[in-house]
C-alpha cells in the first residue's frame, strides 16, 4: 500500500499480533458483505480482529471470528457480533489464495479493517506462513538492534 493510499484509508481495526505470529508473504484488499448495523458500528470504530481468520466455506471465502460490536440504536434488527462474513474477491484470486493455503500450508490472516476513500469497508488480507518460536526471537533481536543502532547514530551526530 503506497503513501497516497494510506492517507485515504481510515483504519478501523488492526490485527497487531498477525505480523508477530506470521511471516506475511503477500497481502490483498478484499470487500466484505456487511449489514447496515455492522457498518454503523464500524464507523464508530467498534471492531476487533484479534482472533479472526479467513477460510473456505461452501466454495466461498469467509471471515470467521471477527468481532464487530452491536450497534446500540439498531434495536431488534441488530447483528450477531461474531457471525461469519462473506469476503468479496475475484474467483481467480480466491482460487490462487486457496491453492497456496492447501499446497504450501499457508494461512489467510486479516491484517486490518478500513474504509477506502469512497467510504466502503475493506479488509486487508494477508497470505501468511506461521513463524516458529526461534523466528520470533530473531525478529525481536533484529528490532532491538535497529533501535540501539538508531540511538547510537543519534548520539553520534550530536
Amino acid at each position: 500500500m503506497g503513501a497516497k493510499e494510506a492517507e485515504n484509508n481510515r483504519v478501523i481495526a488492526r490485527n497487531r499480533k498477525a505480523r508477530h505470529d506470521y511471516q506475511i508473504e503477500e497481502s490483498i484488499e478484499v470487500g466484505l458483505v456487511l449489514t447496515g448495523s455492522e457498518v454503523k458500528s464500524l464507523r464508530q470504530g467498534r471492531a476487533s480482529l484479534a482472533d479472526a481468520y479467513a477460510a473456505e466455506s461452501q466454495g466461498e471465502l469467509v471471515l470467521f471470528n471477527a468481532h464487530i460490536q452491536e450497534y446500540a440504536a439498531a434495536n431488534r434488527d441488530n447483528h450477531q457480533p461474531r457471525r461469519t462474513r462473506k469476503l468479496l474477491l475475484h474467483r481467480r484470486e480466491m482460487d490462487r489464495l486457496l491453492g497456496a493455503v492447501s499446497r504450501k500450508g499457508m494461512t489467510l490472516v486479516p491484517l486490518d479493517l478500513h474504509f477506502n476513500r469512497r467510504g466502503i469497508a475493506k479488509l486487508q488480507l494477508g497470505l501468511a506462513q506461521g513463524k516458529r518460536k526461534t523466528d520470533k526471537r530473531a525478529a525481536e533481536r533484529e528490532r532491538e538492534w535497529k533501535r540501539a543502532q538508531g540511538r547510537l547514530l543519534k548520539n553520534r551526530v550530536e
